[in-house]
């Protein structure tokens, strides 16, 4: 049996992609990701990507807000 998280499709945006998704500029999003005010991304070797369904979406639907704030959230949600 598979699970609702299972079923969604993984897919990892690198820092250009969210930066078109956001409509900002590639150093903007690394600026954003280094004082926290993003989702933490994921490390795959030496790149990082964020998780458009896991992450960046619900993310915005709460109205983008920082990392600590975003990770209560989060763990109030039982995530």
């Amino acid at each position: 049996m598979t699970t609702e998280r299972e079923n969604k499709s993984c897919q990892l945006l690198s820092a250009k992609e969210l930066a078109k998704m956001l409509s900002l500029s590639k150093r903007q999003i690394h600026r954003l990701n280094s004082c926290h005010r993003l989702p933490a991304p994921i490390r795959i070797g030496g790149s990082i990507r964020w998780d458009l369904e896991r992450d960046i979406k619900p993310w915005l639907a709460a109205g983008a807000p920082d990392r600590k704030a975003w990770v209560a959230m989060k763990q109030a949600r039982g995530e």
